[in-house]
C-alpha cells in the first residue's frame, strides 16, 4: 500500500527561509543540492503553501504583533514565484513536496503538480482540510507533534478506509527542541502500533547536533525531515535550520542516547510551550454571517482563519462526529466560542457502541485479530442502534468474502436480500431467530444457515450472537432492504478501526 516510501527519503524543508526572495530560495536549493549530491539516498525538497488572503482573519491582516501573521506576511511569494521554486527543485532531481495549511493551497499544490503532499502537526485533525486532501491522488506525509494516540488512530483509520498512501513522522513542535524533549522512543511506539505504515522523523533540534538522526535510523525510521537555510549578510537563519555544511554532516555521530530516546510505549507529556505554539497555528471557526441562537452550525455557515481565540472552537474540533448548536447569537466575523454552543459528541456514542461490542466478543472467547475494522449498521439512526443494528468485522473480500456479523442481546437486523451475493452463516456463539422468506426458525451455536440469492432474510437475538459469514464477493450496492426508510438513509453506516489492548 505504501510502496511510494520504500527507499530512505531525506526531506529538506525550506518553510519561509526563502525570506520572500525567490533568488534567495533558488540559492538555498542549489547549495543544498551541492551538499547532498554525493550521497546515495533519495532526496526531497519541501515548500509551504498558505493562501494568506483567506487564511488570516480580515481584522488581523495588518497586525505585526502576532508572530506568525508577521512572518508569513513579510515572506510572501506570488503563485508564479512558488511555481518557479517548485520547477527548480524538480530540475535538481529532488522529489517535490509541499505542506498545505488550507483548502485553497491544496488546489494550488494540484495545479503545480507536486509529488507528495504534507500535513503539518497543527493541521493533523483539521478535518475540513483532511477531507480536501484525501480527494487528491497524491501520497501523504503527516507529522504528529502534540497529538494523542486516539487522534492518530482516527486519522490512520480515515486514510486507510480511503486507500491513501501515507507515512507518519514523529515530531516535537518546539523550535528548537532541547535534547531531553526529543522523545526518540516514539518511533518505536508508532512502528509497533501501525505495522504496515512507514514511520519517519521530523527534526527541530540544534542543527549542529548530529546524534538524533543516527538514533532515528537505528530505530527503523525511513523518512527524515530537516529545516534548511543559507545565511547571508542580508539574511540570518533561525536556531533550528541547518546550513549546507551541517547538512553534509547530518548522518554522523551518536550521543546521549538514553536521554534522547525518552519514554516507551506511550505518548509523551506535551509541554505547555508546544501546545501553545500549535494552537497559534491552528485555524479558528468564525461566523460567515450573523448566526441566530438555535441554529445547528454547518461548515458553510463559518470560515476558518487564524488567529484562534481563547476558548474558541478550532477547525480541529470540527468533524462529522461533532454537532454544534448555537445557544446565543453570534455576529458576522466573530469567533464562535465553546460557550456559544451546545456540543454533541457523536463519536463518544460510536466509541461506546464499539466498546460494548468488544466486551461481548471478549466474553464470547471467539478469537479475533488485535486490529479490527468495524462496520456499524445503524439502520434507523445511532439512537436506535441497540434495537435495530448490526456490527460487522470485515476480514476478506476477494472472489470470496469472510466477515463476522455481531448482534448484541435483544438486537434485530431488518429484512433484506441480495441479488448477487450468496452467503452461509455459521453461528460461532449465542443463538438467534432467522426468517427466510417469512419462515422463522431458531438457530444455536454450531448451526449453519444457507441464504441464497434473492431470499429475504432478517435476524433477531435475545442472547446476542456472533456469526461467521462466508459468501461470494460482497458489493456495496447489493443489499436491498424491504423498508424504504432504511434504503433512503444514506448515513446508516459508520466505519471505524479499533485496536485491542
Amino acid at each position: 500500500m505504501n510502496n511510494i516510501f520504500t527507499s530512505p527519503l531525506f526531506i529538506f524543508e525550506m518553510a519561509n527561509n526563502h525570506m520572500g526572495d525567490i533568488n534567495h530560495g533558488i540559492r538555498i536549493i542549489d547549495e543544498i543540492y551541492d551538499s547532498c549530491k554525493n550521497f546515495n539516498f533519495e532526496f526531497g525538497f519541501k515548500l509551504q503553501y498558505r493562501d494568506l488572503d483567506s487564511l488570516i482573519h480580515p481584522n488581523y491582516k495588518e497586525r505585526k504583533d502576532i508572530k506568525y501573521i508577521k512572518r508569513f506576511s513579510e515572506t510572501r511569494l506570488t503563485k508564479d514565484e512558488f511555481k518557479k521554486l517548485k520547477e527548480h527543485i524538480k530540475s535538481k532531481g529532488f522529489r517535490t513536496i509541499c505542506t498545505a495549511f488550507d483548502e485553497n493551497s491544496v488546489d494550488l499544490i494540484e495545479e503545480h503538480d507536486f509529488d507528495i503532499i504534507k500535513i503539518g502537526s497543527c493541521s493533523f485533525t483539521d478535518w475540513p482540510l483532511l477531507e480536501r486532501i484525501v480527494k487528491t491522488n497524491k501520497p501523504i506525509i503527516v507529522s504528529v507533534a502534540g497529538v494523542g494516540l486516539e487522534d492518530i488512530d482516527k486519522v490512520v483509520s480515515f486514510f486507510e478506509h480511503r486507500d491513501k498512501k501515507f507515512a507518519i513522522m514523529h515530531c516535537v513542535a518546539e523550535y528548537p527542541t532541547q535534547l531531553n524533549n526529543l522523545q526518540m522512543n516514539q518511533i518505536d511506539l508508532l512502528r509497533n502500533r501501525y505495522l504496515n505504515i512507514k514511520i519517519g522523523f521530523s527534526t527541530h533540534e540544534s542543527p549542529g547536533n548530529m546524534e538524533p538522526i543516527k538514533i532515528a535510523v537505528a530505530k527503523g525510521a525511513v523518512i527524515f525531515e530537516k529545516h534548511v537555510a543559507v545565511p547571508t549578510d542580508k539574511y540570518v537563519i533561525n536556531a533550528y535550520s541547518a546550513t549546507p555544511e551541517q547538512v553534509k554532516n547530518w548522518l554522523t555521530s551518536a550521543k546521549e542516547t538514553f536521554e534522547i530516546c525518552g519514554v516507551n510505549n506511550k505518548r509523551y507529556d506535551f509541554t505547555e510551550k508546544e501546545l501553545e505554539d500549535l494552537r497559534g497555528l491552528r485555524r479558528g471557526v468564525f461566523a460567515r454571517e450573523d448566526l441566530e441562537a438555535g441554529k445547528k452550525i454547518n461548515l458553510e455557515d463559518v470560515f476558518l482563519a487564524i488567529p484562534v481565540q481563547e476558548n474558541q472552537i478550532a477547525a480541529n474540533d470540527f468533524s462529522k462526529y461533532t454537532e454544534y448548536n448555537l445557544i446565543r447569537t453570534v455576529k458576522k466575523n466573530s469567533p464562535i466560542l465553546f460557550s456559544d454552543v451546545d456540543k454533541k459528541d457523536l463519536r463518544e456514542k460510536v466509541l461506546g457502541i464499539v466498546q460494548n461490542v468488544v466486551k461481548f466478543i471478549v466474553n464470547s472467547k471467539v478469537p479475533v485479530p488485535n486490529k479490527l475494522d468495524f462496520e456499524l449498521s445503524h439502520h434507523y439512526g445511532l439512537e436506535k442502534f441497540y434495537e435495530f443494528g448490526t456490527t460487522m468485522i470485515n476480514f476478506i473480500n476477494r472472489e470470496y468474502c469472510k466477515k463476522y456479523v455481531i448482534l448484541l442481546p435483544n438486537q434485530k437486523h431488518p429484512e433484506q436480500y441480495h441479488k448477487v451475493k450468496e452467503e452461509t452463516f455459521h453461528i460461532m456463539y449465542g443463538s438467534m431467530e432467522v426468517a427466510l422468506d417469512g419462515n422463522t426458525k431458531e438457530y444455536k451455536q454450531g448451526d449453519i444457515i444457507l441464504v441464497e440469492r434473492g431470499v429475504k432474510h432478517k435476524m433477531s437475538t435475545k442472547t446476542g450472537v456472533i456469526i461467521e459469514e462466508i459468501s461470494s464477493t460482497h458489493y456495496k450496492d447489493d443489499s436491498f432492504y424491504t423498508d424504504d426508510n432504511i434504503s433512503d438513509n444514506k448515513d446508516r453506516k459508520t466505519f471505524i478501526t479499533y485496536w485491542l489492548e
